[in-house]
Formats: structure tokens, C-alpha cells, sequence
């Protein structure tokens, strides 16, 4: 509890100038102590620092100077959840973007429309490319900023984080997203040669690349024509790691009938926990053999050379087609492993029908019945 004293009765040299102390003992057990000019002003800190404590709101004043990098390093050195390339990603946009802005400063100082000039900044700030920071990256590098806020206002640094209702760039090309048709995604698979199935799991399944090659025998599922996706490989400078999947999103993938029958001369005879699909020479595939060996290949003798189109990318043709099929958003945010049904509808909110007429038309059928049903003449009692 927060009290006040004569600060010039108790004599303190190591105060400010001051006639009224007011002393209370924090969260941490430490003894604190402000003094103020005037009593009304120190019974008002009185008031306010005790209810704080009360409401467990309160925070140290001291405890606000910590400069970001160290808040920053504290947040990133606590992930426990993340797989190793997501904390170097993290670790990336730390030293690349966050750190040189806001490191020395203040955690305390650091305040909404600076944040927001930092973000209007980001948008013409040069990726290593040379090219200005695309919109993914910007949102990825604000997301790391936030997370160390959030961090300090969970170690009692801060009460609000300044990272909240930013207007971030928004990624409205299109042109970047490649919906393939059933035709075009078969005619690619029968391209690839040994590895049109591999292709037409990523396409009919959305599955991540580093999900794909990490599928094992014992998790496809074809009785029930479904595949366990429960890990997930990620290159860690040249290296494969096998890690857990993106967001912690474990799932079961549904696959077409007729396609999980192709899946049996690649399970038949195999132990549970081989790889399903593996590169020529044994082992998980690599992504840029991958590309160079096979997969370009595969798009020029299909005629899709102008698409741009990356295995990745695959992952959007598997949520057109099961859009255009009647799934709803659920069924598409599991099939993707999208940790939110709202990521799903922001990513692919245009692709679902507009109902509405549809709707209207229900809703009519079921007015009139009920208005029939009213209606009706009644029969006298009998």
C-alpha cells in the first residue's frame, strides 16, 4: 500500500527536493519512493499507485526505460513453440528492420504515431533485393514489433502496446495467385513424369512443399482417403530439418477417390515410417533439384510458362478447386492449415459465390409456406 510523509521530517538526502515522500513497495518487493511540492499531489499518487496494485495494473516506472533491443531479445530468446526457421525469420526482421529503428529507445517511449510513421517508412524501404518491402514482409516485420510490445506489456514494461489498429499495405494483386483448372493441373502432373503423384497431392490437398516430403508411409491413410500431415521439413542454411508444421497445425487432408487409388503403388509393401515421396536418389527431396530437374520441365511441356507458377502456388489451385466443389471456409482453413478461418476468407474470400439471390430465395420459399399455413381456412370443429 502507497502512504505519504513529511519528506523534510524524514530527512532523505537521496530524493529529489521535495515536501511530500510518497513511499510504497512494488509487485517485486522493492521499496519505491516519489516526492512531490504540494500534499494534494502526493495524496493523488497515493490514490492512484494504490489502486494499481489493487487491479494488478501497476507498473514501474523504471521498468519502462529498458531500451527495445533488450526487450527484444528477451521476447525472442522466450519462443518456445516456434520451429528454427520461423525464430531465424524472426530473428531476420529483428536485425534487419526493428533493431536499427527502435533499439535504443525507450520501451516506454515508443508511442502509436511513431509506429505508424515506421510502417509509412517500411513501405518505400529497400528489401535485399533492392526492391521497396513487399506487403507480406511488411506485415511479418510489424507482426515482430508488436510481439516484442506485447512481451513488454506482459513483463509489466508497458500497460498498452502502441502496435494495435496500424493500417498495413495490402496484398490486392492477384495476379500473384494462379488458380489452375482440373485439365491444366492434370495435363502438368502427366508432364512430371515419376512425380505427377507428388504433384497432384500438392494440388488436390493444398499441403505445404516442406509437408509434402515429410509425408510418411504410416500416415497415408487410403481406407479412409485421407493423409496425416503431423511434420514438416524446413531448409535451415542447406539443411533439413524436421520440425513440426507451420502454426502447429496439425490435420487430416481429404483426397479425391479416384486419386487416392494412384497412392497405392507408392504405400504397397513399404514400412510406416519411410517417406512417401522421396528424391531419385533416396531420401527427402530437395526443393531446388526439384525445380531444376523436374518441376520447370513439367510447366514448359505443359504450356504454363506464362503463369509464373511455383510448386507453392499449388496450394491455391487446391482452394479454388474445393471452393468451386461447395467447401465452405472450415473445410478449406484445415485442408490449408490456416490458423484462422479469417486468414482463409482474406486470402480467398473472392473465390466463394455471391449467394445472396440464392438466399433471398430460401428465405421467400419459407415466408410463403408460413403465410399458407396461416392462411388457411380452419375447419369448424367437427
Amino acid at each position: 500500500m502507497a502512504k505519504w510523509q513529511d519528506a523534510k521530517r524524514a530527512g532523505s538526502k537521496r530524493q529529489p527536493p521535495g515536501r511530500w515522500r510518497v513511499r510504497w513497495y512494488g509487485p517485486d518487493g522493492k521499496g519505491k519512493a516519489k516526492t512531490f511540492q504540494k500534499l494534494p499531489q502526493a495524496e493523488a499518487e497515493v490514490h492512484a499507485i494504490t489502486a494499481r496494485l489493487d487491479k494488478g495494473s501497476y507498473r514501474d516506472p523504471q521498468s519502462g526505460k529498458a531500451a527495445v533491443r533488450l526487450v527484444a531479445e528477451e521476447w525472442h530468446g522466450s519462443l518456445r513453440k516456434q520451429g528454427r526457421r520461423t525464430k531465424d525469420d524472426y530473428r531476420e526482421l529483428l536485425d534487419l528492420y526493428v533493431i536499427p529503428k527502435w533499439g535504443e529507445w525507450q520501451i516506454a517511449a515508443v508511442q502509436w504515431a511513431e509506429v505508424n510513421q515506421w510502417v509509412t517508412e517500411l513501405c518505400s524501404t529497400p528489401g535485399k533485393r533492392g526492391k521497396p518491402l513487399g506487403p507480406d514482409r511488411i506485415k511479418k516485420t510489424y507482426y515482430v514489433l508488436s510481439s516484442v510490445m506485447k512481451h513488454a506489456v506482459k513483463t509489466h514494461r508497458i500497460a498498452v502496446s502502441p502496435c494495435h489498429e496500424h493500417d498495413l499495405p495490402r496484398n490486392d494483386d492477384q495476379d500473384d495467385h494462379v488458380y489452375l483448372t482440373h485439365d491444366q493441373l492434370e495435363k502438368l502432373a502427366e508432364c512430371a513424369g515419376r512425380y505427377q503423384t507428388f504433384i497432384r497431392t500438392l494440388g488436390y490437398t493444398g499441403i505445404r512443399w516442406g509437408e509434402a516430403i515429410a509425408i510418411k508411409v504410416g500416415r497415408t491413410q487410403l481406407a479412409e482417403r485421407r493423409i496425416r500431415i503431423l511434420q514438416a521439413y524446413s531448409d535451415i542454411d542447406g539443411h533439413l530439418e524436421l520440425g513440426p508444421v507451420k502454426n502447429h497445425e496439425k490435420r487430416s487432408v481429404p483426397l479425391p477417390r479416384s486419386f487416392a487409388n494412384e497412392l497405392l503403388p507408392l504405400v504397397a509393401g513399404r514400412h510406416r515410417d519411410d517417406l512417401l515421396f522421396t528424391a531419385p536418389e533416396g531420401g527427402p527431396m530437395r526443393y531446388p533439384n526439384f525445380r531444376r530437374r523436374d518441376w520447370d520441365k513439367a510447366v514448359q511441356a505443359a504450356g504454363l510458362g506464362d503463369l509464373s507458377l511455383t510448386p507453392h502456388k499449388l496450394r491455391h489451385t487446391a482452394a479454388s478447386l474445393a471452393i468451386a466443389a461447395g467447401a465452405d471456409v472450415k473445410v478449406v482453413q484445415t485442408m490449408l492449415g490456416h490458423k484462422s478461418a479469417a486468414m482463409t476468407l482474406d486470402v480467398y474470400g473472392h473465390l466463394w459465390p455471391d449467394r445472396l439471390d440464392e438466399v433471398a430465395d430460401v428465405l421467400d420459399a419459407g415466408r410463403s409456406a408460413a403465410l399458407a399455413r396461416l392462411r388457411a381456412p380452419v375447419a369448424p370443429p367437427g
